[in-house]
């Protein structure tokens, strides 16, 4: 039935997936030459990362995407906002509990019990969902709204654990990933649509980068209150593969794992989908069935992708990092990093789908693929920083804060909506791939040039989600320039268009 979507999406899956396998290979036939064992792995978690996007892909499409639209629009029209506020702290709540690359980290972080990370970041996210909520429906610049939170941020930076801090950042990263993202810039596309105003349509954008806010404050909270002892980690064993029969048995141990962990994560937001539906919504059968097959692919796409990207990229990227680390020439690091972040961003599978939505909301003037190169240049460069961190042991601060320094003030000189898309597409690129194969990267790094994991390692994940706030504004302010000059060339009988916004300028 959607044969040729499919084949869409493995050709997709496969250009993402297939800049890391090579560099790896390179990698491993040359200066980090890698155990048989956990070269097999790699390979065929390569394999299970292709197949699992591709059915992910399509599910957002089919299901996801269209439940947080019907949602948004529907619980807004009944223009009751204590119903509003109540059901949008639910949704964010239970969808980011349910985020793959949240799971990851918390699996990584062993300073505080799992389920409390994790809860607290659902909280965290629940929260400013509120937030994004009223700043659509009040239509408040996000510009102002992304500096207050972001000079709160760094309040309780200053007051919270120096060794806590890289975490904290790491939070608000992988919160918005595969399951968040469809459903967020879905939701937000619903709301908005409620405005009559030019504007809506663009002000859908920003929910992901309000939501992002959320668990950084939650966790420095958090680690104010819980006081962790975060100086020690304990090193992950990587596993020893001797033949086919035990590779086969390392991914048929981990998958009914991840089955039972994304059966939990989709059930509540299909139950509650389903009760929405009943009482709100009411959509065919035609519509629903739809839904459901979206739904099944969705499911079944994020189990291999889970599977592949814990059990084949992790243990290659920690032991990748160990090596690379001890070599004689252990700068290499900063370029391959940048490399490697360059192609890794392109393997994120929410990226596919803001890329999709920022298209359909531009009417094609902000090109996709224009986008994810901009996305992919932030990367590289903040992976590149990461490595020299686990170098070099910087405190992290003296990054992220003139990092976002620079992203604020780019914000009053940029067209509103590209600095939406640059506060979503930070979100959007700390997904699964970066939690599963670039922090174990930075942290076999770490190991072997003898630094703090805590506080050396950790962070990465906030630096990927940061720079392309930089870069995708930058093309913002370029949108801006070439459609200054396109109205300087046009006629004077045409002076109307000097009273054209930064939208209409986009338009053009």
């Amino acid at each position: 039935m959607y044969t040729e979507k499919l084949k869409e999406k493995l050709k997709e899956a496969l250009e993402a997936v297939g800049p890391i396998l090579i560099i790896v290979l390179i990698l491993g036939l040359t200066v980090a030459p890698l155990p048989s064992g956990i070269f097999l792995a790699f390979l065929f978690g390569s394999l299970l990362l292709v197949i699992g996007e591709m059915f992910f892909s399509l599910g957002a499409e089919l299901a996801m995407e269209p439940m947080g639209a019907r949602m948004g629009s529907s619980v807004t029209r009944t223009k009751k906002l204590p119903l509003i506020l109540g059901v949008g702290f639910l949704l964010g709540f239970l969808i980011t509990i349910s985020e793959p690359d949240l799971m990851v980290l918390a699996g990584q972080v062993q300073a505080i019990p799992r389920l409390v990370l994790i809860l607290a970041v659902g909280v965290g996210v629940g929260l400013f969902l509120l937030i994004g909520f009223l700043q659509k429906l009040l239509a408040i610049p996000l510009r102002t709204v992304l500096l207050v939170l972001y000079l709160l941020v760094f309040v309780l930076a200053f007051l919270a654990p120096g060794n806590f801090l890289a975490i904290a950042f790491d939070a608000g990263g992988v919160t918005t990933g595969p399951m968040t993202v469809p459903f967020i810039l879905a939701f937000g596309v619903g709301i908005s649509a409620i405005r009559n105003d030019r504007r809506a349509a663009g002000d859908s954008l920003g929910l992901v980068a309000v939501c992002s806010v959320g668990p950084i404050l939650t966790v420095l909270i958090l680690s104010i209150i819980y006081r962790p002892e975060v100086d020690s980690y304990t090193e992950v064993v990587l596993p020893e593969i001797a033949e086919s029969v035990s590779l086969g048995r390392l991914f048929l141990k981990e998958i009914p794992t991840y089955l039972w962990e994304m059966a939990r994560a989709l059930l509540p937001i299909t139950l509650f989908f389903g009760i929405w539906q009943t009482i709100f919504i009411r959509l065919n059968r035609k519509n629903l069935a739809r839904i459901g097959i979206g739904l099944v692919y969705t499911y079944v796409g994020l189990v291999l992708f889970l599977t592949g990207a814990n059990v084949g990229f992790m243990p290659a990227g920690l032991y990748l990092g160990r090596i690379l680390a001890d070599l004689p020439f252990n700068w290499i690091l900063i370029p391959l990093g940048m490399v490697i972040g360059y192609f890794i961003v392109k393997a994120e599978p929410a990226v596919y789908v803001l890329m999709r939505q920022v298209e359909d909301i531009t009417d094609g003037a902000v090109s996709g693929k224009v986008l994810q190169i901009s996305l992919c240049c932030g990367v590289a460069v903040s992976v590149g920083l990461a490595m020299l961190r686990v170098l070099t042991g910087t405190f992290i601060l003296w990054f992220v804060l003139p990092g976002y320094f620079l992203a604020l003030i780019l914000s009053f000189v940029t067209p509103e909506m590209f600095t939406a898309i640059a506060f979503d597409s930070g979100g959007v690129a700390s997904g699964p791939m970066t939690a599963a194969f670039l922090l174990p990267l930075a942290i076999g790094a770490c190991l072997a040039s003898g630094g703090n994991v805590i506080t050396d390692a950790f962070g990465v994940v906030s630096m990927v989600a940061m720079t392309p706030l930089i870069t995708i504004q930058i093309l913002g302010l370029i949108y801006r320039f070439r459609g200054s000059r396109r109205k300087a060339a046009l006629p004077a009988s045409t002076d109307f268009f000097a009273d054209l916004d930064d939208y209409a300028i986009i338009e053009l």
